[in-house]
This record gives structure tokens, sequence and C-alpha cells, in this order.
């Protein structure tokens, strides 16, 4: 059993640094494997007419997931299957039309081993990535990528580490290789993660989160500057929009126009919101994005916009609403 005191001449900053020179010796001799095969395996996995199943046991399982969801986000189709469950009925979720990735450090694992006569009669293609290219596994696989290390950062030999740090990138080279080739943008990447921010600075847009009808402060040319000032009030954005009987834009009013009626000595009590407004108004349609929206702002140096199509007010979007919405 380890022990549990702590030897004090022992030095963490010398392991930590050891472990990092050895699995970047590891990641240097991987280059070496980028050669025929690997582009061999990336010309399958970008003509493949399914999906890309990846599978793998113990250590080799976990980045196998992590490949599959990494290929999933960056265009190419992909899911993970756990070999002991595929021996028993998940295999049923492969078709003729996928390829097969198996990760195995030895190339020996055997629930995959006892998959492959069953994908070999289906005529699934399967590429491996094993550390060993004379294995089982290496010699059945259509394609055979190494991923071999010289020793793994474990002082025991036996702890997966740089054989799966050696796997982990030949797969996101796989991943890369495939986006460059399929001219993933970043606008593709952010319709697979809508939830995260990249999604919503690329995705959302303005009719997504302004302000629409009841919502909206606004006020009629016909309207005293009092009138105005109560729709302020009421509607807590610090403005108000200035329109005609058809709903088209005249002006608008804030907090600054007010400070400036205030300066100029005009008699609030009597005056006219047409008076006091600011003519038009910055403007822009629902169907851009927030992110564009966001970028006017900052370049006009305003915390709001008019939402209009054809100068018909739609809505209004503030700044605060961008913080809400995470754009900012």
């Amino acid at each position: 059993m380890p022990q549990n005191k702590l030897d004090q001449d022992f030095d963490f900053i010398a392991a930590g640094k050891e472990v990092l020179d050895i699995e970047r010796a590891g990641l240097a001799q991987l280059e070496q494997y980028i050669n025929d095969d690997f582009r061999r395996a990336c010309e399958a996995l970008f003509l493949c007419a399914g999906k890309v199943v990846v599978m793998g046991m113990g250590k080799s399982g976990h980045i196998g997931r992590k490949l599959a969801a990494t290929f999933a986000s960056t265009g190419t189709p992909a899911f993970f299957v756990h070999p002991g469950e595929a021996g028993h009925g998940d295999l049923g979720m492969v078709s003729t039309q996928d390829i097969v990735i198996a990760l195995s450090n030895s190339g020996e694992s055997n629930e995959i081993l006892a998959l492959i006569p069953v994908l070999k009669r289906l005529s699934i293609p399967l590429i491996c990535l094993t550390g060993q290219p004379a294995s089982t596994m290496g010699k059945a696989a259509e394609i055979h990528l190494c991923v071999h290390v010289l020793e793994e950062a474990c002082p025991l030999g036996l702890a997966p580490t740089a054989s799966t740090t050696a796997a982990l990138v030949m797969g996101d080279a796989l991943a890369v290789a495939l986006l460059r080739a399929r001219g993933f943008t970043a606008k593709d990447f952010a319709l697979s993660h809508p939830g995260g921010a990249l999604g919503r600075k690329l995705l959302l847009r303005v009719s997504d989160i302004m302000h629409s009808g009841d919502e909206i402060p606004q006020t009629f040319c016909t309207a005293s500057l009092r009138d105005a000032l109560v729709e302020i009030t009421r509607k807590n954005l610090g403005m108000t929009v200035i329109c005609d009987a058809q709903n088209v834009i005249v002006g608008i009013f804030t907090d600054g126009d007010l400070r400036r009626a205030f300066n100029m000595g005009i008699d609030l009590k009597e005056a006219r919101i047409v008076d006091v407004m600011t003519p038009g108004g910055v403007r822009v349609t629902p169907d851009i994005l927030a992110v564009e929206a966001l970028n006017l702002m900052q370049t006009r140096n305003i915390t709001l916009l008019l939402v209009a199509q054809d100068d018909y007010l739609l809505g209004v979007v503030h700044m605060h609403d961008m913080l809400r919405a995470g754009v900012i």
C-alpha cells in the first residue's frame, strides 16, 4: 500500500518537469507517423457516407470519447461506442456506411478483438491507433496509425500517460486536418455550440433580444414633453422613441436630451416633445447579428439602438440586453 507520510526531501517540481520532458519526447517522435497512412485515414474519413464510430477500453476509451466529441463539433459526425457494450448489442448502432476508429496502446484489447470479425463480415472499414503496428489490431486494420512512444511518464511504466497523450494528439491532428479540408468556419462551429459564448455571438440576432410591443418606450409627435417623461419613467430604458401616427420613426428623446433642454431654458411644462427630441436615431434591422449591433454601439459610443424596417419602428435594443444575452 502507498504510504501517506511525505518525504520532506521529495521534489514535486522536479517530478512534474520530468513528466513534461517524457511526454514532449513522445510527441516529438509522433511527427514521423503523420505519413501516407495518415493521409489515407483522412481521405477515408472525409469521404465517409455515414458516421465515425470511435471505440476504446479504459484510458484509451477516455481518449476515444474526447476524439469523437472533437470530430462531432468540427464537422465530422461521430460518436463513441464502448467495446464491451458493443459486444452485447450496441454494435447494432454501427451501420455499413460508417467507419470505426479503434484505440489501444497494446493493440491487443480483447473487447475490440472480439468485434473485428463482425466488422470484417459487414465490410466496415477499420482504422486503428495503436503503439504496436505488429499487434493483432494493427494487422487487422485497413489503415493503421502508429502512436508509439518510447516510455510512459509513469516510473512504473504501467499507468498510460505519454501513450494516451500521443493518441490524443494524433486524434486532434485527424480532426483538424478534416476541419481544414472541409472549409469548416467559425459559423459552422457555432451551429454545433449554440449554448456557448461563441454560439451566442455568431447566431444570436437583434430580433432575439430586442424590446418589442408594449415594452418599447414610444411617444407620438403630438405628445408633450411631460408625456414623454412619463413614458421614459414607465419603461425604464432612459429614452423614448418619437413616432408619427403610422409608427414611422421621427426621432428619439433621451436623458441627454433632457439635460440639454434644461440648459436651454425651455419651459418643460409647455414644451412639445418634437421641440426637444433628436431627429432620426441610429437604427438597425431585426435580422442583423447581435454582435454587429454591439459593434455599432461601440463605434458610435451609444448604449441603445432603434430596430426598424423601412423606418417603421419594430423594437429597441439596449447595451444591457447584450449583457444579459452574453454577447459581451
